[in-house]
């Protein structure tokens, strides 16, 4: 099975638009099984490799690749970025942790990382996390980076460890 998904990925080499949506949906229909190998291609080079990944990782929706997608939040790429936010909000509250993790840790420093946070949490204040998510919201939505990101995201993450 491993060298049928590491065939697959192959396929997202190509120039094929066609080839590379069937090897996709191919991997998706593998589930959990695909998630380790569809990860480690996030940092490929090829920008076609990384969105292909990053999409296939949304449509399976696995929080074992959270934390990954939560890096591609700062990928160079706009789609890749938008697609790792989707991503994370079909991963749903299990996300939520490496994401505020990553808030706490460089927040202030990673402007791609507050606008994939914003879109993340901007769906995620639908559910019953607003009181803890809403202070993050707007620490993230300021335009000037600031510590305060930093301290919100922590204060979050505290919160819904203890809950």
């Amino acid at each position: 099975m491993e060298n049928d998904i590491d065939s697959l990925i192959a396929d997202f080499t190509c120039d094929d638009v066609t080839k590379c949506q069937i090897a996709r949906r191919k991997l998706v229909s593998k589930g959990s099984a695909a998630v380790e190998p569809l990860v480690k291609e996030l940092s490929n080079k090829r920008h076609w490799v990384r969105w292909e990944a990053t999409k296939a990782l949304g449509q399976i929706g696995d929080k074992a690749a959270a934390k990954a997608l939560v890096n591609a939040l700062e990928d160079n790429e706009f789609d890749v970025r938008w697609l790792a936010a989707e991503a994370l909000i079909n991963i749903g509250q299990d996300s939520l942790e490496p994401l505020l993790s990553a808030l706490a840790d460089h927040g202030d420093k990673s402007l791609f990382l507050r606008q994939g946070a914003h879109h993340v949490l901007h769906d995620m204040d639908r559910s019953g996390l607003r009181r803890i998510l809403q202070p993050v919201m707007a620490a993230v939505e300021d335009i000037a980076p600031s510590i305060e990101v930093l301290q919100v995201a922590k204060k979050a993450l505290d919160t819904l460890k203890t809950a």
